[in-house]
């Protein structure tokens, strides 16, 4: 059997539960909040670790992995280098898509929303509370740029760790965070024989909550 046809082979049976509309919250967030703490709880490794996905002006789409850092009723926080790819593509077209894989649950949550730029008061205020490694590295890293190559990264920050030693490490101008205000959340759970439980919040200004629900075809 080829490498290949081993991949198409390649399949689990989900049975671990499964989500019905009794078992939503009355908003998207507390619902988020509850399965938040049970893959916590799960041992899940970094289950704030999510996929964010972009889209140039061209339409062209990307995604990579970025760490959520706060949520709430406003939306969903992170950080990052404004001139990174994904900082130059929010710029142009704000529309944003959020995932959170959290596979050892048979779980997927997914978000549709619209990023904004987070006050420069706040972006200080988390960056204080970064690791130094980190603070420097910000620095260090003109993130998506092409760099001549690992010794070039090595000699910035070290460049950075001499110029701030003994020293606090200040924000970068090119660096900030964005609030994804969410759309639609969807809650995803895996099901024997690939139906699953997919159950939908849709803003609808219409409703008292704000929100719908509703049940998906998997």
């Amino acid at each position: 059997m080829s490498l290949s046809e081993e991949v198409a082979g390649a399949r689990a049976n989900y049975t671990r539960g499964g989500l019905t509309e009794d078992d939503l919250a009355p908003d998207p967030i507390t619902m988020f909040e509850r399965w938040y703490a049970e893959a916590r709880d799960a041992g899940i490794h970094e289950p704030n670790a999510m996929v964010v996905a972009t889209a140039a002006p061209d339409g062209t789409p990307s995604s990579r992995m970025v760490l959520l850092k706060g949520f709430g009723e406003r939306g969903f926080v992170f950080f990052t280098n404004l001139g990174s790819r994904k900082g130059t593509e929010l710029a142009a077209n704000p529309r944003v898509a959020l995932l959170f894989p959290w596979h050892p649950l048979e779980r997927q949550v997914r978000i549709d929303g619209v990023a904004t730029e987070l006050p420069r008061a706040e972006v200080e205020e988390y960056f204080a509370t970064r690791p130094r490694g980190s603070q420097l590295g910000a620095w260090a890293s003109r993130q998506s740029t092409v760099v001549a190559g690992r010794e070039a990264l090595d000699t910035a920050y070290a460049e950075l760790e001499s110029r701030y030693d003994g020293q606090d490490v200040p924000l970068p101008p090119f660096w900030g965070g964005y609030v994804i205000r969410p759309e639609a959340v969807e809650f995803w759970q895996g099901r024997p024989g690939r139906m699953h439980d997919r159950l939908r919040y849709r803003r609808a200004t219409d409703q008292p909550s704000g929100w719908v629900t509703e049940r998906l075809a998997p």
